[in-house]
């Protein structure tokens, strides 16, 4: 029985920092409303009220995601041992 070498690992990524929270309110606003949409259609709520809705979310959701995107960006730099 042969063993198949294992492939050698691939050169870690360049660290980077966080993407700006205008970036994280953008994405936050657009997943909020895709996801809204769907329901408002449904319910049959108006298109600006779901906008709106969607507006919202996304601002309270944005530093919540950047840290979140901080903290990944910081393990990948600094991996754990054993990981």
């Amino acid at each position: 029985m042969t063993s198949e070498p294992t492939p050698p690992l691939p050169p870690p990524l360049p660290p980077r920092p966080p993407r700006s929270l205008l970036v994280h309110f953008a994405v936050d606003t657009a997943v909020a409303f895709l996801a809204l949409v769907v329901l408002g259609l449904i319910l049959g709520a108006p298109l600006l009220a779901i906008a709106a809705l969607a507006v919202v979310i996304g601002a309270v959701a944005a530093p919540s995601t950047r840290r979140a995107e901080a903290r990944g960006l910081a393990a990948r730099e600094h991996p754990e041992p054993g990981a």
